[in-house]
């Protein structure tokens, strides 16, 4: 494992390729591999870009990639996609819309699928996110799948959070409601040429005015019409400027924290029997047994078999 992890150190595209299965089918080494790779983590700027289906995310993704490479930087894309009701696997629209990058040594894209994930990231998400930062990528640039307001997971992964809104979508409804709308660092009106751009954004500056962020931080709006490249740069700097407040460093304990709950959560999932667990499903939904006493009598399983 040493040998693929000083590979991935050290930029090789085939080795990072090869590492990222790996991780996102959490296959054997992963674990091992990520191990020896996370002191080398915490360099790249994660990038997270959210919004409802048809904002343009894969558009504004495209022209923020174009734009840091334009000025030198080494970008790494995940692009959360939908699951193939079929095979599981993603559905590769953004990678599709991305095809002009494929050929950049300095831009590595990754789709994966949900696979049934809530909240519009995968499970793998923050584990591949860690692996191109070990990788030495610059700007990480997280792509959610486009799920509306429940995606708010990305929050608690990307060091700087662009929410993309576009007018006429319902999007005046967004800007008076709780989730998606809080999560945001910045604020996108792609697609500003169309009418309602200016409605748009008079909704979210009022949003703002009655409901203050407890680190004090204000989101920009920024406009957009990502198709022609207008304002991405003007984006970008928006997401500098948070970044130098130090807000994000702040919170990194308070997502790790988060992130740590949820990796406890998944191993002792993980160590329950699937046969144990449904059959104790089935007793709860027969009303035979009690969630509760389901769940003390599985903890207390595990806890005699660690001794």
């Amino acid at each position: 494992m040493g040998e693929l992890a000083e590979k991935v150190r050290g930029g090789d595209i085939r080795a990072l390729a090869r590492a990222a299965t790996m991780v996102e089918n959490r296959k054997p080494g992963a674990e091992e591999l990520l191990k020896e790779l996370f002191p080398r983590t915490g360099r790249a700027l994660i990038l997270g870009v959210t919004g409802a289906p048809g904002a343009g995310k894969s558009t504004f993704c495209d022209q923020l990639t174009r734009t840091l490479r334009d000025a030198g930087k080494t970008v790494a894309v995940i692009a959360v996609d939908p699951s193939s009701p079929y095979t599981g696997g993603a559905i590769l629209g953004d990678r599709i819309r991305m095809q002009q990058h494929h050929s950049d040594a300095g831009v590595f894209i990754r789709s994966m699928a949900t696979r049934g994930a809530l909240g519009g990231l995968a499970r793998a998400t923050t584990d591949l996110a860690l692996l191109f930062d070990a990788a030495g990528r610059d700007v990480v640039l997280i792509e959610t799948v486009g799920v509306g307001q429940d995606e708010v997971e990305i929050a608690r992964l990307a060091d700087v959070t662009l929410v993309v809104l576009v007018p006429g979508m319902g999007d005046d409804v967004q800007a008076i409601k709780a989730g998606i709308m809080e999560i945001g660092d910045v604020f996108v009106i792609n697609k500003s040429d169309q009418p309602g751009a200016d409605k748009l954004e008079r909704e979210i500056k009022a949003y703002f005015s009655l409901s203050h962020r407890p680190d004090g931080w204000t989101p920009p709006i920024v406009k957009t019409v990502a198709s022609e490249g207008q304002g991405i740069a003007e984006a970008l700097e928006a997401a500098r400027q948070y970044q130098e407040t130090g807000l994000a460093r702040e919170r990194s304990a308070e997502r790790w924290s988060l992130r740590l709950r949820e990796m406890l959560r998944e191993r002792l999932i993980e160590r329950l029997p699937v046969a144990d667990f449904a059959a104790a499903a089935a007793e709860v939904a027969e009303r035979r047994r009690d969630p509760y006493g389901v769940v003390e009598e599985f903890l207390e399983k595990m806890t005699h078999e660690r001794v």
